[in-house]
């Protein structure tokens, strides 16, 4: 490994001074500066990783925690999205992600992961936030910042699930649609805000909600969806426009809908959330409510470097994050 002795032997100058040159002193002409950059080049310099982190006092690293309740992992089609935009913001100002496991060997809680690895911050894409670790690590001294869930201590990107379902409800209502059902996922707090859009959305088209119709189901689960829509179609009274969690879940819905006989959007409309891709590509296209992930990933790393590299500056703050309805092909207009 070539150390700063050997270019400086090469250079006829110190250790100090190329020291001074690779980081652009003030001290040294820019022709110095030039020369030494050239001859350190040349002979396949490459800085020390652990000396920089200990001279800036940075490690350059960021910590992301992901953990998916559905099994998704990796390929789960929203948040891949988000992970990926994380990603791509991270390393365009310098930064390395590394995810933050919380079956890891000996057994640490997420603050002493973080710690341990010296990271500079963790963002928090999903966890249960009611997770003692999780409350934690947002309450330390470690810059944090949250997707989709508020703490006070820390920044937060947030979707804007409240309005979506809102916007669903009122672009459905405007179709004719008065007999809505609505499968609802996991208890989380996006699943909370979602419900509280769908109910003020009903009321606002004043428009009476069925408790029978409004149904817990589970995010990212054709199976149990489908089984739920089943249900729904055999009673005497059928809704016209089911709602769905997520548009993973709409495909056990048409799958079920398509057992039983029944045509879409001919004879019952569909409404999935999400917007994923597989939304645009399957026929017919998905109604759904599409969320800007692209931009939520980038939003929590930008939020999250903006306050490792301002400490004394810092306040928290949330920025929400608009999508919009996809008008597809799995509704139609009724009378």
């Amino acid at each position: 490994m070539v150390k700063l002795k050997d270019i400086a032997e090469k250079s006829n100058t110190t250790p100090a001074t190329v020291s001074k040159a690779l980081h652009d002193s003030d001290e040294l002409s820019s022709e110095t500066i030039a020369r030494i950059k050239k001859i350190a080049n040349e002979m396949g310099y490459v800085p020390n990783a652990y000396a920089q982190a200990l001279k800036n006092k940075k490690s350059f690293s960021i910590g992301v925690i992901y953990f998916d309740a559905t099994c998704g992992g990796l390929k789960h089609e929203y948040f891949s999205t988000i992970l990926n935009a994380i990603k791509v913001e991270a390393e365009s100002q310098g930064y390395n992600i590394t995810f933050i496991s919380k079956t890891n060997k000996p057994k640490m809680s997420y603050l002493q992961m973080a710690r341990y690895r010296n990271m500079d911050g963790v963002i928090i894409v999903t966890e249960n936030f009611s997770n003692p670790d999780i409350a934690e690590l947002a309450n330390s001294s470690i810059p944090v910042v949250t997707i989709d869930y508020i703490f006070n201590s820390c920044s937060s990107v947030l979707s804007d699930n409240e309005e979506g379902n809102r916007k669903l409800v009122e672009y459905i209502a405007g179709l004719g649609h008065r007999k809505i059902a609505y499968i609802y996922g996991d208890d989380t707090d996006v699943t909370k805000k979602r419900n509280v859009g769908f109910y003020v959305g009903m009321k606002e088209k004043g428009i009476p909600v069925n408790p029978n119709w409004v149904i817990h189901g589970q995010f990212h689960s054709p199976s149990v969806t489908g089984k739920i829509v089943k249900s729904l179609m055999s009673s005497y009274d059928k809704p016209t426009c089911i709602m769905t969690p997520d548009d993973i879940s709409t495909l056990g819905a048409l799958s079920a809908l398509n057992d039983l006989g029944y045509r879409v959007p001919e004879d019952i409309s569909v409404v999935g959330y999400d917007g994923i891709d597989l939304s645009r590509m399957f026929r017919p296209m998905f109604t759904t409510y599409v969320q800007n992930s692209e931009e939520l990933g980038r939003q929590a790393a930008r939020a999250l470097i903006e306050r490792i590299d301002n400490p004394t500056t810092f306040s928290p703050k949330s920025v929400c994050v608009s999508g919009y309805v996809q008008e597809g092909g799995t509704t139609r207009k009724i009378n």
